[in-house]
């Protein structure tokens, strides 16, 4: 059985909890926006990192970074 990578595992359930979150008060729309366009934001970074540098270091900020983001962008636009 592989090994649990705890850090990938937080990153999903931090990623699942911003798309239930913006589904919840957003409606069910915004949700699937949200991640969707997180998936496109974080893989086109992670390819472009990933394929001129190879530092999983930058890479892994650079995707909690964008995660970071997309929640205060939700929070406010929920708070506007």
């Amino acid at each position: 059985m592989p090994r649990l990578h705890l850090e990938a595992l937080l990153f999903c359930l931090a990623w699942a909890a911003l798309a239930v979150a913006a589904a919840i008060w957003g409606g069910w729309w915004l949700g699937v926006a949200a991640s969707l366009g997180l998936l496109v934001l974080v893989s086109a970074s992670s390819l472009q990192i990933l394929a001129r540098t190879e530092d999983p270091a930058l890479e892994r900020q650079v995707r909690w970074g964008i995660l970071a983001v997309a929640a205060l962008a939700l929070a406010a636009w929920l708070g506007a």
